[in-house]
């Protein structure tokens, strides 16, 4: 979003932070974690917060709310939201404002929706609860407001529960649910990480247009570079919960002034070493023309590909296309009607239970956010050491001496890290006990199910490269499902494009991203966001004209 417009940065202040600190509890201490920073707001201006994992970023924009996690605490400096002082204010008044003047839309929608209660009830709650609408017009506002952020079915699908729905239109709905009473500020923490390129397009410049028009001042917590610079007037970047540099968006990105924001720019250089030709190896696993449904639905349509042992195939396409049921066929969840998966040549029976235990074992998969994917009240020791049980019978010394080795083996030191619980750990490490727990199993083939949609660009890297060199050690084959294209670019030695349930392209990485292509692919790699601020706008006004075209032709 170009900052060309002054305006907004000289309209009446919404919030305004200064000096402020918090304070993250430690065993017995407290640890500072937000050092004195500032943070100053106008109506309708839009504040990007970047910074690598354990910057501070949701830490900082939360303490908007006059909220610090459990375990945090504000120790100091001011808050101030139109006109209220936050630090001074009770609870109460604080929880009149929170989904009323001021929302937030989480990272991860599926833990933060109630999983017993329908989409609309959950939007509708707080409206009719502030006596800000009754509960017919909270209906008809969600489904107007579903239309606008393009969830499918918009009349219907808020009489869904959260688990019916995908994690992409989960986190739509979450978004919804923000504006439901038109908030002064909303905070948006990493809001499109869930959703693939195309849909993320849409769902921008949605949330940009309601910005604009209800004139709400927006905190847009990010770690993709090329998303903040579409969406921010203006630009914070924090490390270590300290403010490194801050600028207008178009400064900020053309011209960082700051060593550590311009290693923040560099990031994404690595690229997988070409593993050669892998035509004259029987492949470890064949999807053999398979066709899969829900129930009436079909939902699969003869799909066929190999993956070859030390090779990772990418499997790309927007929400919806097929990329985790085809997982979810290969790992026996969703038995096929036709067609078959093959492993070393070997039919698999296409339904889990009717699986021997090693054939279980061989596929395993780490999934997309480590925080829902680990039981909270297990130490690390036991979420790694169950599969070391289950699968190879393994006890006492030789149990406690593996987990150490996987530890090691993801690049966590054991005796920091066996006793300590996920909440004690950052997204990068969380993510980095989850493959642990998948190489634990032993396995020949590994589902990496958007292993780094979640994560920062610095700690995402350190993942990709984690990942690469335990293939090379173990000469493990990835099935890696993504919406990320930089990161195919990166990992993939084969791609599978997928729409609506088909394959409509695939071939060798490189030739993927060498035209010409499939429109679908096209349209894919066209929606891939660029650090350029105009790029979204440039993309927006293209397509508005080739529709343009498109209409004058068949009129």
């Amino acid at each position: 979003m170009s900052s060309s417009d002054s305006s907004k940065a000289s309209g009446d202040l919404l919030l305004e932070m200064r000096g402020l600190r918090i304070e993250g509890q430690s065993g017995d201490e407290w640890q500072e974690i937000i050092k004195g920073i500032d943070i100053t707001l106008h109506r309708g201006e839009v504040l990007g917060l970047i910074g690598e994992s354990g910057a501070g970023k949701s830490t900082a924009g939360l303490a908007a709310m006059g909220y610090a996690h459990p375990g945090c605490r504000i120790s100091g400096g001011s808050i101030v939201f139109d006109g209220m002082d936050l630090m001074a204010a009770s609870e109460e008044e604080k929880r009149k404002l929170r989904g009323v003047k001021i929302a937030y839309v989480a990272q991860s929608a599926a833990a933060s929706f109630n999983p017993a209660h329908k989409l609309i009830e959950q939007f509708a709650e707080i409206p009719v609860k502030h006596g800000k609408s009754t509960r017919d017009e909270a209906e008809a506002d969600a489904k107007d407001l579903y239309g606008r952020l393009l969830l499918p079915d918009p009349d219907g699908i808020g009489y869904r529960y959260p688990h019916q729905v995908s994690g992409g239109q989960l986190q739509r709905a979450m978004t919804a649910m923000a504006l439901s009473c038109r908030p002064d500020l909303i905070i948006f923490d990493e809001p499109t990480t869930a959703l693939d390129v195309t849909t993320q397009i849409e769902v921008l410049v949605t949330i940009r247009d309601i910005v604009d028009q209800f004139q709400t001042a927006a905190i847009y917590i990010t770690h993709d570079l090329a998303v903040v610079a579409q969406m921010s007037d203006r630009i914070m970047v924090l490390r270590h919960g300290e403010l490194v540099e801050e600028a207008d968006t178009d400064a900020m990105m053309s011209n960082p002034q700051k060593d550590y924001t311009k290693t923040l720019w560099a990031v994404r250089s690595f690229k997988k070493q070409a593993t050669g030709s892998y035509t004259d190896s029987r492949p470890l696993i064949e999807v053999d023309h398979v066709t899969a449904a829900y129930g009436p639905l079909t939902v699969l349509h003869d799909i066929s590909f190999e993956i070859h042992r030390g090779q990772t195939v990418a499997v790309v396409g927007e929400s919806g296309s097929g990329k985790s049921t085809a997982a979810r066929v290969i790992t026996g969840l969703l038995p096929p009607t036709r067609g078959r998966v093959l492993v070393n040549g070997e039919a698999l029976p296409g339904d889990y239970r009717k699986r021997a235990k090693d054939q279980l074992r061989h596929a395993q998969m780490i999934y997309q956010m480590a925080d829902t994917a680990v039981n909270p009240r297990h130490r690390i020791r036991e979420i790694i050491g169950r599969p070391l049980s289950f699968y190879l019978g393994m006890k006492a010394e030789k149990l406690e001496n593996r987990i150490r080795e996987l530890l090691s083996l993801i690049e966590l030191e054991p005796d920091q890290f066996i006793d300590r619980f996920p909440s004690e750990l950052s997204g990068g490490q969380k993510q980095r006990v989850c493959i642990a727990r998948a190489l634990a199993a032993e396995p020949e083939f590994i589902i990496c199910d958007e292993v780094t949609s979640a994560l920062d660009q610095i700690v995402a890297e350190g993942i990709l490269k984690l990942l690469d060199r335990i293939q090379r050690e173990l000469n493990l084959a990835y099935m890696f499902i993504t919406h990320d294209l930089a990161t195919v670019r990166a990992i993939a030695d084969e791609v599978v494009v997928m729409l609506q349930g088909r394959i409509v392209e695939q071939g060798p990485c490189e030739e993927m991203f060498t035209p010409p292509h499939h429109e679908y692919t096209d349209l894919l790699l066209s929606s891939v966001p660029e650090m350029d601020p105009t790029w979204l706008d440039q993309l927006m006004e293209r397509r508005r004209a080739e529709g343009a075209m498109a209409s004058t032709s068949t009129s």
